[in-house]
């Protein structure tokens, strides 16, 4: 793509934001409605038919209004427009990000919870604001990484700010909250498969700026991305939330190894019969590493042990 049709693809983006953001806007401050969620979804999806970023969606959704927390991996700043295009959600992202032009005024819009990562006890604050959106059928993303990978493989996720499915149930007397696995996969450019080598100039992360990233985005040309909804993970009152985190996290981890290597996750060994998650004994537990339905129920994990 050259910088002249670069150009002027972003100026018509520019106009398709100044039409809808207006819009948007008064349907945020004068209460929600259709607008409200719908306008950022418009918004992305020009993004990415503009330029030419080609969306497939596999796997099966939270249902609308179900009280879900997304647990996701985290590529590149394109994660948000991609994600953003599916379905009308908001994400959580560290508070630098609302004073940067452009994408600051978008997460805004997107009615993002930021979270000041310099101030221990924000993570309590974040999750109360979470757990109310949650309790109103917001879905709500996390990037449970907390940060950026290279997109061949994925960080451990992060727990604390799952806490918030807790307070959901304890302080809005929700019985269980999804805690629903999302996987971002960047697999082909030009119609070919990515490289090793490839991946990133797609990616965004470790000390790389976010103008360079852009322009290789522009230079490059076409790409396909992957999204693959993973089993969910029924989160109750009870529910230990490292377990919860740590299944969610190999759903995201088999779905990532699949789109890149573009062959299944080599089964693990089946433990002993009625064996949990935990090491407890939980029968007719749905393992998080069994084969996927058409449409798979919740798996239901243990609860905290003292």
């Amino acid at each position: 793509m050259t910088y002249l049709v670069a150009g002027l693809r972003l100026l018509a983006y520019a106009l398709v934001f100044a039409l809808l953001a207006g819009p948007h806007w008064l349907a945020l401050k004068f209460g929600r409605g259709a607008h409200a969620g719908r306008a950022p979804v418009w918004l992305h999806r020009a993004f990415l038919h503009l330029f030419q970023v080609r969306l497939i969606v596999t796997g099966t959704p939270p249902a609308p209004g179900e009280a879900a927390l997304v647990i996701a991996n985290h590529i590149s700043w394109l994660d948000i427009p991609v994600l953003g295009a599916v379905r009308p959600l908001s994400f959580v992202a560290k508070s630098e990000i609302a004073g940067w032009p452009v994408i600051g005024t978008l997460a805004r819009l997107q009615r993002t919870v930021f979270i000041d990562r310099a101030r221990k006890r924000h993570t309590a604050v974040v999750n109360t604001e979470m757990s109310r959106r949650l309790r109103a059928g917001d879905l709500i993303v996390l990037f449970a990484e907390g940060t950026t990978g290279d997109g061949t493989r994925l960080l451990p996720f992060r727990t604390s700010l799952v806490g918030a499915a807790r307070a959901a149930i304890t302080e809005g007397g929700l019985d269980r909250v999804r805690l629903q696995p999302l996987c971002i996969a960047y697999t082909r450019r030009h119609g070919l498969p990515l490289t090793r080598a490839e991946r990133p100039d797609i990616a965004w992360y470790g000390d790389m700026e976010l103008g360079p990233s852009v322009k290789l985005f522009f230079e490059r040309g076409p790409i396909d991305v992957r999204v693959t909804w993973g089993e969910p993970v029924a989160f109750a009152a009870g529910t230990d939330r490292k377990v919860a985190t740590a299944l969610a996290e190999a759903s995201v981890r088999r779905a990532l190894q699949e789109a890149v290597t573009g062959r299944p996750p080599v089964p693990t060994p089946e433990p002993a019969s009625g064996e949990s998650a935990s090491g407890g004994s939980a029968p007719g537990t749905p393992r998080a590493d069994a084969p996927a339905a058409a449409a798979a129920p919740p798996i239901l994990i243990p609860a905290a042990t003292a």
